[in-house]
Order: C-alpha cells, then structure tokens, then sequence
C-alpha cells in the first residue's frame, strides 16, 4: 500500500522523499514497480471499465449494490465490498436526492384503512397505491399524480398538470384502468388529500365497482410503498436542475417511468427483475 501511494504521486513529493517520509526504501519501490501483475489485480483492472459503464449507462444512479446485480447479468460475479471500493477510489457516486421532512397537513377522518400495511400482495391487480409529488419547472410546479400496482410495483397509470385537483387523480387512474383492466373488487389505497377524498373521486371508484382504503391521519408510513417510489423518482431523475418547461419536466418522467422505472430497473424486492420482467416471469 505504501509503495502504491508512492507510485500515485498524490503526495506531491518527490520519490525519494514520499520513500523517506514514508520509511521505505527507493529500491524496494523500484523492485515494487517491476514486480509482475497479480491475478487478483488483473482481475481488478479488467473489472474496472465494465463498473464505470454500468454506473454511467444509468445516468450515476446505481451504487455498488445495484451494479453487482448488473453485473451478475452479463455473466461477471464480482464482491459488493470490491465494487464499492472501486467506485469509491474512482470517484463514482450515485445520485442522491435531499431528505425532506412532510409537515402533515389538515386531513380528512373520511375512509378506512384497509390496506393496513399488507404490502406484499399475490395477484396482479389487485391493490393499487396511489399519490402525488411535484417537479419543478421555470414555469412553475408540474404534479404527478401516479398509481403502483402493489403485486409488481410497476406504475400502472400517471399523470401531470399544473394544478393539484381531483382531476389530476381522475385522469391517472383513467389511464391506469385502460392500461390493466383491472377487475371489480381491486382496492385503491392513498393518502387523505381533499382530492381523494372529493365527491367525484369517490363515486369514480365505486362506479368501476373499486374499493377504497385510506392511509391514517398524518402516517406516511401507511402508503410507504409510494413514498419509496417518489423518494427514488426525486433521487434518480436529474432533479438537480430545474427544467425550463412543464413540456421538457413531462418528457423526462415519461423517459424515468417508462422506458427506465417499469422495464429496467431491478427491485430487490422482486428479486432484482424490473416489474415488467417479475410480471413476465409470474406468467409462466
């Protein structure tokens, strides 16, 4: 390790004296030099370019856990604490969004709920979660309103708008419901926003003959599964800008949700498959 850091010349020293400072001598670091590559440094070299592509290939959203299942796809088994060391000495790091703290607002004692933090579900289509997030723009706040399918948590429908209202929440699950067709019966979990507890909203899902069930006043925890999808949206998508256009906001989280979130991106949870893949495998 000492004759390495020599070699680096980080020090800003000169060899002769990183070797005194360092209590080495000059002609063990030139044999050092010489010496012949190890198997296990091979191996780390040819590693290396296969871990930046990754890491890049995904707009620096992976860290090292999420790179090691990348990895294991193209057929290369490499060590969690080796990757990790390598990004770390390469100056990779993942993407990560600020943690904010929801001050919970006035909320309606309308509902129950149902759900009651059975997140894992067997069948496709049978318990929707639904919330909404904003994304800001030069132009102003854009709201994403989105709906995840607890079985796959694929997003099953979205939608955006410049205002938060009920037909923000309305024109989602439009979407959703003549993505999946689901059937009479599925449940339809949110928070205790005025625009989920609206008149409107309501007598929408008791029209598709859908059930309703509610997070409990002020418990984040209640929906937690939207929380973690929005948390790795804020954290994944390029928010480190601000868009110019509610236009060029909408394309991105069209790219994030359909192209990378529902096809590519692997879930611990489903044991590392996207949800199209966890729901293309259950159908066999």
């Amino acid at each position: 390790m000492r004759f390495e850091f020599v070699r680096t010349g980080e020090h800003g020293m000169s060899v002769k004296r990183a070797c005194e400072a360092l209590g080495v001598s000059r002609g063990g670091y030139y044999a050092f030099l010489n010496r012949p590559k190890s198997s296990r440094q091979i191996a780390r070299e040819a590693l290396e370019p296969f871990v930046e592509d990754i890491f890049y290939a995904n707009n620096r959203r992976y860290g090292s856990r999420r790179i090691v299942v990348e990895l294991r796809k193209i057929g290369i088994v490499a060590n969690g604490k080796t990757v990790q060391r390598m990004m770390a000495r390469k100056g990779l790091v993942s993407c990560r969004g600020p943690r904010k703290c929801r001050r919970g607002g006035k909320a309606s004692g309308k509902g129950t709920n149902a759900l009651n933090r059975e997140f894992s579900v067997q069948k496709r289509n049978s318990v929707w979660c639904g919330d909404i997030t904003y994304i800001p723009t030069r132009e102003g706040w854009l709201y994403l309103a989105t709906y995840l399918d607890l079985f796959s948590r694929k997003i099953v429908g979205w939608q955006v708008s410049p205002r938060i209202n009920e037909n923000l929440v309305i024109d989602a699950l439009d979407n959703a419901v003549n993505r999946e067709n689901p059937e009479e019966g599925l449940m339809v979990h949110t928070d205790r926003g005025s625009q989920y507890t609206s008149t409107r909203f309501c007598r929408e899902l008791e029209s598709r003959g859908f059930v309703q069930s509610f997070s409990r006043k002020g418990c984040p925890y209640d929906n937690a599964v939207m929380e973690s999808f929005f948390k790795t949206l804020k954290r994944e998508l390029p928010l480190d800008r601000k868009y110019d256009t509610r236009i060029e906001a909408r394309q991105e989280i069209f790219k994030f949700i359909e192209l990378y979130y529902n096809t590519r991106r692997p879930h611990s949870s489903l044991g590392n498959l996207s949800p199209v893949e966890y729901e293309r495998q259950c159908a066999h």
